[in-house]
């Protein structure tokens, strides 16, 4: 049966939840506008999971959205952007998205590629020594100090798309971490000799998530003319009416912000100072930026509509396709291995599964069971903040929350429900 709820049914509802915190209200009301072929049954089946992971502590709160290509689906917001003190979670409240950022200078690079401005497989160009005249991490001597040489070959904008140029980051990275520490037995006029970012294997040879689209974003920058900020502002949010996507957020904006929970040893949240507003004029194409739910639900359903959307038009449809297509050949993605538990878990978003990458995205090359089919386009951010794409079955959706580390086992578990029971949204539909 499908049950669509009346004003009175509504009104009946948020007054029972005042108790409880009232933290559905938003949600109930939101489904008002929901199409009407949607089986509100399963909506409530949605609105009552999400709620009851806040209400136990799973999880402080939750903004989730998905949508088809013609338009909204779901929509809920849930739990507090503060435990203890802090308002409920709306629609507009602003998150740390960290490295969902990715996926954004992955279009603002390959708009200039469409301009014929970069090319995808010529040598990048001259910015640093670092990307220019890159040197591989050998290893290391006997008294533990790096061991270094020039890479075989040049490092090329589809490396760095696709996390293959060599580049990692410390985080999930040990040789990294070693490297790191090796730089502190240097003498200063040593220290002039070696480079601070030096690849991890030869370009092409495998994968490794790192600071590949950090490049990306000094790339478009170089070859644009403008800063990253000014670039995505005029290419990418305005076009897109993602008005509060932005490196740095105003104070009507901070008002509007989650704060960041870390997870405790019995598995309990503790809320984490607020960061001090920013006031940096650089930035980086690999992290550190801010937005919402409805923000970056029209960045991946723009996507999903092959690169436009409400009549605009960011990318053409071949380069949207090339996005999500295999572009790391028989190379594998593999599993994250992390260096320091309290910032990330390992990372193994889909155990058993072949993953590859695309340009931005992670793609499964299986089917999840009940839920995305194969093909389907992923990512996420440092405080459990993910998106899903799936081309096949025609939907993308937005999962945020505010917690550490990486790859939560409580936060993932729950996205996990949240997309089962999107995929029966659909079937019921």
């Amino acid at each position: 049966m499908i049950y669509r709820p009346s004003r009175r049914d509504v009104v009946k509802t948020a007054a029972g939840l005042t108790a409880a915190g009232a933290l559905d209200v938003r949600a109930v009301f939101a489904h008002d506008k929901l199409p009407a072929t949607i089986d509100r049954a399963t909506v409530s089946r949605i609105d009552s999971m999400l709620h009851a992971a806040t209400r136990a502590g799973e999880v402080p709160g939750i903004v989730a959205l998905a949508a088809t290509d013609d338009g909204t689906i779901y929509e809920g917001s849930f739990g507090r952007r503060r435990l203890q003190d802090g308002p409920a979670m709306t629609r507009d409240t602003v998150f740390r998205v960290a490295s969902m950022v990715k996926l954004i200078t992955s279009v603002a690079a390959l708009q200039l590629v469409e301009q014929n401005r970069v090319s995808l497989d010529a040598p990048v160009p001259e910015i640093d020594p670092a990307v220019g005249s890159p040197k591989v991490l050998e290893g290391f001597d006997a008294k533990g100090l790096p061991l270094l040489r020039p890479a075989a070959r040049p490092i090329t904008l589809r490396q760095l798309l696709t996390h293959t140029a060599g580049f990692s980051y410390r985080l999930w990275d040990a040789k990294a971490v070693q490297y790191a520490a090796s730089l502190k037995q240097l003498t200063p006029a040593q220290k002039t000799l070696i480079v601070r970012n030096p690849l991890m294997f030869e370009p092409g040879e495998r994968w490794q998530y790192g600071t590949s689209i950090d490049w990306v974003g000094r790339i478009v920058e170089f070859v644009s003319g403008d800063s990253l900020g000014v670039y995505f502002r005029k290419h990418i949010f305005d076009p897109l009416g993602m008005k509060d996507t932005t490196f740095v957020i105003s104070p009507r904006q901070q008002e509007r912000e989650a704060s960041v929970h870390r997870r405790r040893s019995d598995g309990s949240l503790a809320a984490q100072p607020m960061e001090p507003r920013s006031t940096k004029q650089t930035f980086s194409g690999g992290g550190g930026i801010y937005s919402t739910g409805p923000d970056y639900l029209a960045l991946i359903r723009t996507l999903l509509r092959g690169g436009s959307l409400d009549g605009t038009r960011i990318l053409r449809p071949e380069t949207v396709a090339l996005m999500g297509e295999n572009q790391i050949g028989k190379i594998n993605v593999g599993v994250l291995r992390t260096t320091s538990p309290a910032l990330s878990n390992d990372v193994d978003l889909f155990p058993g599964i072949s993953l590859k990458w695309g340009f931005g995205h992670m793609i499964n090359t299986q089917p999840i069971a009940n839920g995305r089919g194969a093909g389907s386009l992923t990512w996420g951010g440092l405080f459990n903040t993910y998106y899903w794409i799936d081309p096949n079955k025609r939907v993308a959706a937005v999962f945020m929350t505010q917690v550490l580390p990486f790859a939560d086992n409580r936060a993932l578990r729950l996205y996990r429900q949240f997309e089962r029971e999107i995929y029966a949204l659909m079937k019921s539909a």
